[in-house]
């Protein structure tokens, strides 16, 4: 039997939809029962078509097709948590280089903001805080003001005019993390995507340990105050002040911090956008090589931009995380030898940070060192790098999908290395949407020295 908040019909009002997500455990699975069972159904019907046509398809082929990249962007955007993190997550790491059907589907998980519907927020609510938990507040607006994977967001001003952030956990989320990854996993598996060899298991227990932490907004709470102590002599950056008194396991208060999305500034003049990124490429090495200490979500959403001020908003420290010493000096090491333009010190740094496989660079040395040489060209260079000029995205992207064609060769680096991974090249995304121009060469030699082993 499911709970009443387990019905999959939407409610539309106005542009948004409020949508219950499903909070019980049997209403989770038969979500992923019913995706499975579309997913059948359409392989079933394009296999007949193609071999009809006298064509003879393969897996990835009958999976891929348009209507079902629909039914699995409209089924994890319903079922939210972690099914829908996970392919989010995906996207932010691999979305220059993955097949544009798949590319397709986590880019519009990143764009559904589905509500819940008032009835299963106020039950959320009175779970956290009581019956009488409008009694706290002069207004609360039932409209989000955001929605995410794991939760949603409202404005509210407290009986002493305080204006708050009120980050709101859906229902079942967290019970349901485990399940989620497994059942995604699961997906991946027999769809015949990934080869049989790659072990995905270090990957999957990282990525339920990280989003447990996410989905505990007590320890996002903590690591937000502990983020704001690094940055409290920096000027140029705003987090959020923690409201201790209501914030909950499953409800995160803080100030509310007026500002415009962070991707708005793309109309911004040019160097009010060069400025603004060069300030968030050295806090991310900073983070690495300064704080050991790294919000490790590139979310576009995590930032915003306050054009009055001029400071950057971050937002959503649940992902941020201690980096090991050991990754650290990894991308010291990587990075270094990228400098001096040493491309044999590169790929032995990439060895050594477990980036690439030995039989990767047996097999296709070749393109790994043309690779290489780009890489370098590019980021050494003493010019001011254009993060809005793509030209030698595709050449990456067509030797990486060389190597990838052969399964043999795939290889998944470390988990603690892959978070921040994802932040470097979230953040290098945002700089391609901002068409910034800055030196990269000089951002990081400036903290390499201001931090030396």
């Amino acid at each position: 039997m499911t709970d009443s908040s387990d019905n999959d019909r939407p409610e539309t009002d106005g542009p948004e939809t409020y949508r219950a997500v499903p909070s019980s455990r049997v209403g989770r699975l038969s979500g992923f029962g019913r995706m499975a069972g579309g997913l059948a159904g359409g392989m079933m019907a394009e296999g007949a078509r193609r071999l009809a046509a006298g064509e003879r398809p393969s897996m990835d082929q009958l999976i891929l097709t348009p209507g079902n990249i629909k039914r699995v962007t409209d089924r994890l955007s319903h079922l939210r948590g972690a099914a829908m993190k996970l392919g989010q997550m995906i996207s932010m790491d691999a979305g220059d280089v993955l097949p544009p059907e798949l590319t397709e589907i986590l880019a519009g998980l990143r764009d559904r903001a589905n509500f819940m519907p008032p009835k299963q927020l106020d039950k959320v609510l009175r779970e956290q805080w009581g019956p009488d938990w409008r009694k706290q507040f002069r207004r609360f607006e039932p409209r989000p003001i955001a929605a995410a994977s794991i939760g949603q967001v409202h404005r509210a001003v407290t009986r002493d005019n305080r204006t708050l952030a009120i980050k709101v956990q859906y229902p079942g989320i967290a019970q349901s993390i485990d399940s989620d990854v497994d059942n995604v996993a699961t997906l991946l598996s027999v769809s015949g995507l990934l080869p049989k060899h790659l072990n995905l298991d270090p990957l999957l227990a990282a990525a339920k340990e990280q989003l447990h932490e996410e989905a505990d907004y007590e320890r996002e709470g903590a690591m937000m105050q502990a983020y704001a102590k690094l940055l409290k002599d920096e000027p140029d950056f705003v987090i959020p002040e923690l409201d201790e008194s209501l914030t909950r396991e499953r409800i995160l208060a803080m100030s509310f911090e007026p500002g415009s999305a962070i991707e708005s500034l793309t109309e911004e003049p040019q160097e009010a956008r060069n400025q603004l990124f060069a300030k968030m490429m050295r806090l991310v090495a900073r983070e690495l090589f300064e704080f050991g200490f790294m919000q490790t979500d590139p979310n576009f959403a995590n930032f915003r931009y306050n054009r009055e001020t001029g400071r950057i908003i971050l937002l959503d420290f649940g992902a941020t995380r201690q980096i090991e010493p050991a990754v650290v000096s990894a991308y010291r090491n990587l990075l270094e030898a990228g400098l001096a333009r040493d491309p044999e010190r590169v790929l032995q740094a990439s060895f050594e940070a477990d980036f690439v496989s030995p039989q990767a660079v047996e097999k296709h040395r070749t393109r790994i060192d043309r690779m290489i040489d780009i890489i370098v060209d590019e980021m050494a260079s003493e010019e001011d790098f254009d993060f809005g000029d793509r030209a030698f995205v595709p050449i990456l992207r067509d030797e990486g999908m060389a190597i990838a064609q052969d399964k043999e060769a795939w290889h998944v680096p470390p988990p603690e290395t892959l978070f921040v991974q994802r932040k470097v090249s979230g953040t290098a995304l945002l700089g391609a949407r901002l068409g910034a121009v800055v030196n990269i060469r000089d951002i990081v030699e400036r903290v390499l020295a201001d931090n030396p082993v």
